[in-house]
């Protein structure tokens, strides 16, 4: 019989490789070589990516829900009341912001359905208003929601492996993002916070728009 330590070294390497995964298919390197091999579906590259990843989940989830968890600690009284209030916000949050996002473009309708978009990343450069307080609010609020649940041994496993690909997921991601937009990036950089909010590093509506307006040539 496996034992339990054996079952959550299982459950992280599982992650693991999941991350390592998502990471590389995600990469422009990965992307520029299916262009090169393939550049008759590239425009369903991004659809397959997202059906992809949600269905290389459920082995995860479902490894997960068979161990037999160890309860490490669980919220109660007023702190609980908190935790939930604070994970209903991020759920809130995360709903409220996809309005500032092209939904149908993120999943990949657009590029199926349009048959010439090219696999690349060629999204403009825009700041939303969560954007302003932090350069990855969908893993801020992620985190959020991760950490307020009651934990056991699985969940723990699972936390920590999630938040640290949220971590390096998000540098992977602004090395593109800095190839693509240049010093306007870099100045994003320098002023907002990647996943914690920060007193007085922040953008005002004002400074977004300057910042996502300038000329490109100029930055």
């Amino acid at each position: 019989m496996i034992s339990h330590s054996v079952e959550l070294l299982l459950l992280a390497l599982a992650w693991l490789a999941y991350g390592a995964l998502h990471s590389w298919l995600a990469s422009l390197g990965c992307k520029a070589w299916f262009q090169a091999r393939w550049p008759q579906y590239t425009y369903a590259y991004r659809m397959a990516f997202n059906v992809l990843a949600v269905v290389l989940l459920i082995p995860i989830l479902a490894l997960e829900q068979s161990i037999d968890a160890i309860p490490l600690w669980s919220w109660s009284g007023v702190i609980k009341v908190i935790a939930l209030s604070l994970m209903l916000a991020a759920v809130t949050a995360f709903i409220w912001s996809t309005r500032y996002y092209d939904m149908n473009h993120f999943m990949g309708l657009s590029q199926w359905r349009n048959k010439t978009t090219p696999v690349g990343d060629n999204d403009a450069f825009t700041i939303s208003p969560l954007h302003r307080f932090v350069r990855h609010p969908w893993y801020s609020l992620a985190l959020v929601i991760l950490w307020t649940r009651d934990i056991e041994s699985t969940t723990l496993i699972t936390n920590l492996m999630v938040s640290g690909y949220f971590i390096i997921g998000a540098r992977l991601e602004e090395h593109k993002l800095v190839v693509q937009f240049g010093e306007r990036y870099r100045e994003y950089q320098r002023r907002v916070p990647a996943l914690i909010p920060l007193p007085q590093r922040y953008l005002t509506a004002t400074e977004a728009t300057k910042l996502t307006t300038r000329d490109t040539n100029a930055a």
